[in-house]
C-alpha cells in the first residue's frame, strides 16, 4: 500500500525522478514521458466525469483505475526480473483490454454507422471525451516508440489502443446516441 506522509521530497530538483524500481531516469525520459501522458489522460477522464452519470461515470471510475494501474506498469521498467522481484510489478493484463472491447461492442450495437467523419463536439461528454480520445492516443504513440527501444508490456499498448476506441464511441453515445454527432463536410469552407 502506498502511504504519503510528505507531498514534496526534493529528490527530483535536479530533474531525476525515480522508476518503480528505484532507478534514476531524466525527468524527460520516454518511459516518464510515456507513463506522465497516462496521468495527464486520467486527469482528463477526471474532468470528464463532471458531466458523467450513471453507467457511463461507473465505466470512466473503472477507466481511472485502469489508467493507475497503467502507470504502475510503465513506471516499472526490467518486465524480464518481475519473476524474482521482491514485490512483483502491477502489470495490465488483456482482460482489461476484453472489458473495454466488450462495452465498445455493447454501446457500438446502440449506434447508426457512421456515413462521415465526426468532428470532436456535440455535447459537453462528447468533447470531454474526445480530449480523452485524443491524450489516449497520444499515450499509445508514446509506448509505442518506447517499445522500439525498451521491453514493454504488450497489454498496456493494447489497452491504450483499445481506450481511445472506448472514448470515440462513448463520445458518440454521449452525442444521442450519435444523432447529434458533428459531421466533417469534406470542403466546405473553400
Amino acid at each position: 500500500m502506498v502511504v504519503l506522509n510528505k507531498i514534496y521530497t526534493k529528490t527530483g530538483d535536479a530533474g531525476e525522478t525515480a522508476l518503480g524500481n528505484g532507478a534514476r531516469v531524466a525527468k524527460h525520459a520516454l518511459r516518464v514521458t510515456a507513463y506522465g501522458t497516462s496521468d495527464e489522460l486520467n486527469s482528463f477522464v477526471g474532468v470528464a466525469r463532471l458531466e458523467a452519470a450513471g453507467a457511463v461515470d461507473e465505466a470512466l471510475s473503472r477507466i481511472q483505475n485502469d489508467l493507475f494501474d497503467l502507470g504502475a506498469d510503465m513506471c516499472r521498467p526490467d518486465m524480464e526480473q518481475d519473476a524474482e522481484a521482491e514485490y512483483p510489478p502491477l502489470r495490465m493484463i488483456d482482460a482489461q483490454v476484453t472489458r473495454l472491447e466488450s462495452e465498445i461492442d455493447v454501446m457500438n450495437a446502440e449506434l447508426d454507422p457512421l456515413r462521415s467523419f465526426i468532428l470532436p463536439g456535440g455535447s459537453a461528454l462528447a468533447a470531454h471525451l474526445h480530449v480523452c480520445r485524443t491524450v489516449s492516443r497520444r499515450a499509445e504513440r508514446l509506448c509505442v516508440e518506447l517499445a522500439t527501444m525498451e521491453a514493454i508490456n504488450s497489454s498496456a499498448v493494447k489497452y491504450l489502443n483499445r481506450l481511445s476506441d472506448w472514448f470515440f464511441v462513448a463520445a458518440r453515445m454521449a452525442n444521442n446516441g450519435g444523432k447529434d454527432d458533428v459531421l466533417w463536410v469534406p470542403g466546405a469552407n473553400r
